[in-house]
């Protein structure tokens, strides 16, 4: 899997790892080009952020599928996608709406959900949630034994690791 990831966000979370100021704009021939040069014989993609719904138009799916990409997406589910995405992870929010909220997270459904056990995250919440796939995973290394002990009592859902934060690798 190749990421590209978008800076900018309609949420911004604190804890999040993405810069918000720092980003390179480049056209939708130079994302391709880009992207076909770092992925090597790689043909998964995944669109992160940040939001990448905020930056991946129809246009950019559309050549990035030309150029034999499946295309992965991972997003806060707060704004509607393009039918073009072929993998959808939703991964809302705290502060965000769940399936009995304001209605925040517009996604009728998606491939796997990924929520992070933080403050405010309510794993219930989201477990009628129609994906094929539920995943909890830590906030940060130091909330590992709560999210373990969530996900051993709760069968419906997987244990998901920033493998990187355990190692130190920025």
């Amino acid at each position: 899997m190749v990421f590209l990831r978008f800076s900018g966000c309609n949420l911004r979370c604190p804890f999040c790892d993405t810069s918000h100021s720092s980003f390179t704009e480049m056209s939708r021939e130079s994302v391709v080009e880009a992207v076909l040069r770092e992925a090597g014989a790689c043909r998964r993609l995944c669109l992160t952020g940040g939001e990448p719904s905020l930056q991946a138009d129809e246009s950019l799916l559309e050549a990035l599928h030309q150029a034999g990409f499946r295309l992965h997406i991972e997003t806060n589910g707060t704004r509607a996608l393009s039918p073009l995405l072929d993998w959808i992870t939703l991964s809302p929010k705290a502060g965000v709406a769940g399936l009995e909220g304001d209605g925040s997270v517009v996604l009728p459904r998606a491939d796997e959900l990924k929520l992070v056990l933080s403050e405010g995250i309510d794993p219930a919440v989201w477990e009628a949630f129609p994906a094929a796939w539920h995943f909890l995973q830590p906030c940060s290394t130091r909330n590992t034994a709560e999210t373990v002990a969530y996900v051993k009592a709760h069968p419906r859902w997987r244990l998901s690791l920033q493998t990187h934060k355990y190692l130190a690798i920025p």
